[in-house]
């Protein structure tokens, strides 16, 4: 199992490029080293669609999209199985784990995915529709998971959050997750490795002006609320071989442009292949969503995958923008990006 990557690895690094980062608390607004992280280049990657918002079983396979046919739940909430293929072999992770024990479950089930060769376990942040039930999921595959597998976590994934006046979320408690002897849970701030061809994004540095975290939210930090900013919200950063990079968000809260440009700026890697997830542009007013679609075009990646929460207007911007690269995502979905793919 890779390691996470310290501020020390970190750091030398970045004097390969001849540059340098200041320390943890600003390395959320300074400039992020370019190509810091050199991931693996994988020959091949399958990421399955387990949980999402979206559930249509009629719908034919499309390009690199291969639809189940099975019965597969829809919620709001989002789960990936992610498996990358380097130097010939196979490494696989679950990024988030949805709302709900039954809903997470029977997908797995349905889709035959396997518990006992998962390498690493990922969160993008700390909302219950991203791990809702993730005490009870490592309760009931106890016998499936490798003992002592990592689950890595960015910062403040185990705060109560809400906005306004109202608690909107309660996050398992870390004490509990690790009584179970289950996992190991790795707490991140910097780009990490977590299996072979994966990276974790580590803080995302914000550089639009335009791109900006709902107001009203709050974290709970001690005895205090203190204004949300998402600092630890992770996304899930791949390299296709010949193709270029793979970026899957859980929601995007810091916005899914910052989210793709801070991947190019750590990778050193300008081509994008897809992009899918969460783009958070429920309810957004129509010029972000156009100033979002409109950066997301310029970077010309060959795939948009809008998922989760998104949101339909959004989603239909998308599509009508990027006919040639947008493919409506449903709950069971396997995309499988390799050199043979177009």
């Amino acid at each position: 199992m890779l390691k996470e990557m310290n501020r020390r690895d970190f750091l030398k690094a970045s004097a390969v490029t001849g540059a340098s980062i200041l320390a943890s608390d600003l390395f959320y607004t300074d400039p992020i080293v370019y190509g810091a992280v050199n991931i693996p280049e994988a020959e091949k990657i399958t990421i399955t669609s387990i949980i999402d918002n979206y559930s249509e079983s009629t719908r034919p396979s499309y390009k690199i999209a291969n639809r189940s046919s099975g019965n597969l739940y829809a919620e709001h909430g989002l789960s990936c199985h992610i498996e990358t293929v380097v130097d010939g072999r196979s490494h696989c992770l679950l990024f988030d784990f949805g709302r709900t024990l039954h809903g997470f479950s029977s997908n797995i089930d349905t889709l035959k995915i396997d518990f006992d060769k998962l390498e690493a376990l990922a969160l993008s942040h700390g909302h219950n529709d991203h791990w809702g039930g993730f005490v009870e999921i490592l309760k009931s595959r106890r016998e499936k998971i490798s003992k002592g597998i990592s689950l890595y976590v960015g910062e403040e994934a185990f705060a109560v959050r809400g906005q306004g006046q109202r608690v909107a979320h309660r996050p398992p408690k870390r004490e509990d997750i690790e009584s179970l002897g289950l996992v190991k849970v790795v707490e991140i701030e910097n780009p990490t490795p977590i299996v072979p061809g994966a990276y974790l994004t580590g803080r995302i540095e914000k550089v639009t002006d335009y791109e900006k975290v709902d107001p009203g939210r709050w974290v709970q930090r001690g005895d205090n609320r203190a204004p949300e900013n998402f600092i630890g919200e992770q996304s899930v950063v791949l390299n296709l071989k010949g193709k270029g990079l793979v970026v899957v968000t859980g929601c995007g809260h810091v916005g899914i442009v910052n989210t793709v440009k801070h991947a190019q700026e750590i990778t050193g890697v300008r081509k994008v292949h897809a992009i899918m997830g969460g783009f958070h542009l429920t309810g957004a007013k129509e010029e972000l969503i156009q100033r979002t679609v409109a950066d997301i075009k310029a970077m010309t990646p060959d795939y948009i995958m809008p998922m989760h929460c998104t949101g339909f207007e959004a989603t239909g911007v998308f599509a009508k923008e990027m006919p040639d690269q947008f493919i409506l995502n449903t709950v069971g979905t396997r995309y499988i990006f390799s050199l043979q793919t177009v």
